[in-house]
C-alpha cells in the first residue's frame, strides 16, 4: 500500500467524484420538471421513432444497379471501357489501359496482340479467351523488333576491359 499522504489523497479524490456524481444525478431528477410539454412531446416522439425502426430490424441495402446488357462474348476492337468491365477478371482501371492502347496504336485483332496492353500476360489472356473476340485488323507494326534482329545487336564490353 502507498504512503498516509497517497491514501488520504485517494480518499479524498474518491469522495470529489463520488459527491460530484450525486450532485449531477440530483440535478438531473429536479430538472424533470422543468422540461416544457413541447420539448417533452418531440422527444416522446423521438424515441418512438427510434423504437419502432428497431422493432423493424436492419433494412435491406437497396440492390446495385443491374449491369448494363452486354453481349456474352465482347469485341476488344470496338467495345467501350464499361463493356470491357464486364469481363471477368478485368477491372476499371485495366479496362481504361485496353481502350488507351486500341486508341493509340490501333485495334488489335488477336489475342496475341491485346498482350501488349500492360496487365495482360498469358494466363489472364488465356481466361478471358471465351469471353472476347476481335472484329478487325490489327495495324501493322513497322517499329516491332524481331528477335533474329535483336540478337544481332553487338553488346559494349563491360568496362575496364580493354580489347586492344
Amino acid at each position: 500500500m502507498g504512503t498516509p499522504g497517497e491514501r488520504k489523497a485517494l480518499i479524498f479524490l474518491g469522495a470529489v467524484l463520488f459527491l460530484g456524481g450525486t450532485v449531477r444525478a440530483a440535478r438531473a431528477v429536479s430538472r424533470d420538471d422543468d422540461v416544457p410539454p413541447s420539448a417533452r412531446s418531440a422527444i416522446d416522439r423521438q424515441i418512438k421513432a427510434v423504437d419502432s425502426v428497431r422493432k423493424q430490424g436492419r433494412k435491406k441495402k437497396k440492390p446495385k444497379k443491374p449491369p448494363p446488357d452486354v453481349p456474352a462474348i465482347i469485341d476488344l476492337d470496338i467495345a467501350t471501357a464499361d463493356e470491357i468491365e464486364t469481363i471477368r477478371g478485368i477491372g476499371p482501371s485495366l479496362a481504361k489501359r485496353i481502350v488507351a492502347d486500341r486508341d493509340s496504336l490501333g485495334p488489335f485483332g488477336s489475342l496475341d496482340q491485346l498482350q501488349r496492353v500492360k496487365g495482360i500476360g498469358p494466363k489472364l489472356a488465356a481466361r478471358i479467351d471465351s469471353s472476347v473476340t476481335f472484329s478487325l485488323l490489327p495495324r501493322p507494326s513497322t517499329t516491332e523488333i524481331t528477335r533474329s534482329r535483336a540478337s544481332k545487336r553487338r553488346r559494349k564490353p563491360p568496362r575496364g576491359d580493354s580489347q586492344n
